[in-house]
């Protein structure tokens, strides 16, 4: 059964380790956007963020609203900082459940872990 941590923005990270032994994670590579039929539209109201459009899209998933990142990859300009304000009447693009699950959290997508 999957967990909520295997739905991680960090799952695509590698881990590198300095000679102090300190765990560094490195940049992950996001999911970028790609033109799908399936591909849902969302006209941002006031007041939405990517955190409640997750919670919307993303449902019954467990704790959708921790997908934010998944909007915020897969946007054509993607959006790195999560915190800004969307603005009122732009466009959100919204993957599919099966973009999701086939495609963004695809196992290939995983770095390999060196020594």
């Amino acid at each position: 059964m999957a967990t909520l941590h295997d739905f991680s923005r960090h799952l695509f990270c590698q881990g590198i380790v300095d000679a102090d032994g300190k765990l560094y994670l490195t940049d992950r590579e996001p999911f970028r956007y790609v033109a799908r039929a399936d591909n849902r539209f969302h006209t941002v109201q006031e007041g939405d963020t990517l955190f409640s459009l997750a919670f919307q899209y993303f449902q019954p998933r467990p704790r959708p609203d921790q997908f934010f990142w998944v909007l915020a990859d897969f946007q054509p300009e993607p959006i790195v900082d999560v915190t800004l304000t969307l603005p009122k009447g732009s466009t959100i693009v919204i993957p599919s459940e099966r973009c999701l699950v086939e495609e963004i959290f695809n196992e290939s997508r995983r770095p390999e872990f060196e020594g």
